[in-house]
């Protein structure tokens, strides 16, 4: 399980999987998610990933106004260390997500529930 985000994109780029994989690496444009993703039906997407050891999940101001901003083909996958899950979750549900924390019920549950979601997009 994932102690570090970089080990949860050490994890997901380890599945083998249909999404062309690229880490952002942006200091200059803050709130950029992390991954652009694109699967073999020629779909873009990005993917923040982030960890959590509470029910709440922290988003910078900059990432909330991103998600909000761009709520098509964004995603947020949250690493859960207490329960060892990993959710995916809509960028467009961000601001329910800030509010409920993992209560919020995700779109997938588990790392390769959430990779063949995004590779069926």
């Amino acid at each position: 399980m994932a102690k570090l985000e970089k080990d949860l994109w050490r994890e997901l780029k380890g599945i083998k999987s249909k999404i062309s994989w690229t880490r952002l690496e942006n200091r200059s444009l803050l709130g950029t998610p992390d991954l652009l993703g694109y699967n073999d039906t020629g779909r873009f997407f990005t993917v923040e990933l982030k960890l959590t050891s509470v029910n709440k999940i922290r988003f910078s101001p900059h990432q909330i106004s991103f998600h909000v901003k761009h709520n098509l083909n964004t995603f947020i996958l949250v690493a859960c260390t207490l329960d060892k899950l990993v959710r995916l979750y809509p960028g467009a549900r961000i601001l329910e997500l800030v509010d409920s924390g993992l209560k919020l019920e995700p779109l997938r549950e588990g790392l390769d529930a959430c990779c063949l979601e995004l590779e069926r997009l």
